[in-house]
């Protein structure tokens, strides 16, 4: 090395490296701060006039040209600061600079250009997509057909191997982003567990439909429309529920639905305190007074259902399958049970849901219980895909109707059949085998 080694040139190309570095740790944080960053944010914040926010949120629409682009930019700047580095070392130290040179670069690239503006980006992720996009933004639309040629011969040589690809497909769908981040705040201890079946239960409403959460038809209260207006009203009198299907003739011939209040006050409007007003009781239709029935197909979506009972200003609906068979009721309650948990009154008893301890350490349960509940109750995750109820799903495993105290293990449980009426399981007990 001789003193005109360094020279106005070898300046020059030293200030050029550094450079070179400056704009590689500028690719690599934007990067990872646009690809870190919450989109819900940078919502939150464009709303609130963010330009830099707004700008981050557009060119992550297409994140396959963003990276496309910020990596070409980072190969290009770190390939060239490389090879400067090498003529550099070579010209200083002869045959031993290339080694030298691939040393040096080596760390000045994973510390200065790598470790640093990454670990940076993603303390502050949010924050530097903001400042960063602008310039991102010209560079994704400069390296554009470059990156577009790129695609195609990525997808070409994916295509090759058997792999298909969406473009339209992003990284993550945004309700699975949601759940894992509320599954990973609750193992952490930070959400607690009634917020986020609250949550996980509004994401659920459409990809359950009306059949999961009916009452089913063997559990409904029903009126018989030929019954004397003594006995009708004595029924709902005695009900825990406020509306009451009517049927006439056949269970399955359901001509109506009637409200306590209506009924009430059409016997109050009869009888009036007169005598000939309770002659008239006796001819008393309850039809006449009674609500049309309104039918649901039972592979209605939760969501789709609970618009619906908005839209009609009604709570109760009847369930029907494909050949018009009656198979249960549902109303805007039990689907607001699903996001907010079980609801109760003064009336509601809460023996056929409860979760009981026996003695040996057993949950005991009621066999019509839902799977779904059960899971919501013990933070448990017993599929429900094939079967509705606990009975239901143990019938399914067991392929036979059990019969009382039987033992089956599946999926992690012990289920023991501890009350049977006819082919109808009432109770189970259940132990996690792990």
């Amino acid at each position: 090395m001789t003193p005109e080694t360094f020279d106005s040139a070898f300046w020059m190309t030293a200030g050029a490296i550094m450079l070179l570095l400056v704009l590689s740790a500028f690719f690599s944080g934007s990067e990872t701060a646009l690809t870190a960053a919450s989109r819900g944010k940078l919502r939150s914040q464009a709303d609130k006039g963010n330009r830099g926010a707004q700008r981050a949120l557009d060119i992550t629409e297409d994140n396959e040209r963003l990276i496309g682009s910020v990596l070409l930019g980072n190969n290009l700047v770190n390939i060239l600061a490389t090879s400067l580095a090498t003529a550099l070392f070579t010209r200083a130290f002869g045959e031993s600079g290339v080694a030298l040179a691939t040393l040096v670069m080596t760390m000045l690239v994973l510390i200065f250009a790598e470790v640093l503006p990454k670990t940076y980006a993603i303390t502050n992720s949010e924050t530097a997509a903001s400042r960063v996009s602008p310039i991102i933004a010209v560079v994704v639309t400069i390296f554009a057909p470059v990156v577009s040629a790129v695609r195609v011969l990525v997808r070409f040589v994916l295509r090759l191997v058997g792999v298909q690809t969406d473009p339209d497909s992003h990284i993550l769908a945004v309700r699975e982003e949601i759940a894992g981040a509320l599954q990973l705040g609750h193992s952490e201890g930070v959400v607690e567990k009634e917020d986020r079946d609250r949550i996980l239960g509004a994401l659920d409403l459409n990809d359950r439909t009306v059949e999961e959460i009916m009452l089913h038809r063997s559990g409904i209260e029903m009126i018989d429309a030929n019954e004397a207006p003594e006995q009708i009203l004595a029924q709902c009198l005695e009900s825990n529920h406020t509306r009451l299907p009517i049927f006439r003739d056949d269970p399955e011939n359901i001509v109506g639905v009637i409200h306590a209040k209506d009924l009430l006050r059409a016997i109050h409007k009869l009888l009036d305190g007169s005598k000939a007003g309770v002659e008239a009781l006796k001819k008393f239709d309850v039809v006449g007074v009674a609500m049309k029935p309104y039918f649901v197909p039972e592979t209605t979506p939760l969501d789709d259902q609970m618009r619906e009972f908005l839209r009609r200003h009604t709570h109760f609906a009847l369930v029907v399958d494909e050949y018009g068979a009656l198979q249960g009721l549902i109303t805007l309650e039990d689907i607001l049970e699903e996001i907010v948990g079980e609801i109760t009154d003064e009336f509601d008893t809460d023996e056929d849901q409860t979760v009981l301890t026996s003695e040996d350490g057993d949950f005991v349960v009621d066999g019509s219980m839902t799977i779904r509940d059960l899971n919501r109750a013990k933070d448990w995750n017993l599929p429900d895909t094939e079967a509705v109820t606990i009975a239901g799903l143990v019938i399914h495993e067991a392929q036979t109707i059990p019969t009382k105290g039987q033992v089956f293990s599946f999926h992690g449980f012990r289920f023991e059949v501890t009350g049977k009426e006819s082919n109808k399981l009432t109770e189970l007990k259940i132990r996690p085998l792990i």
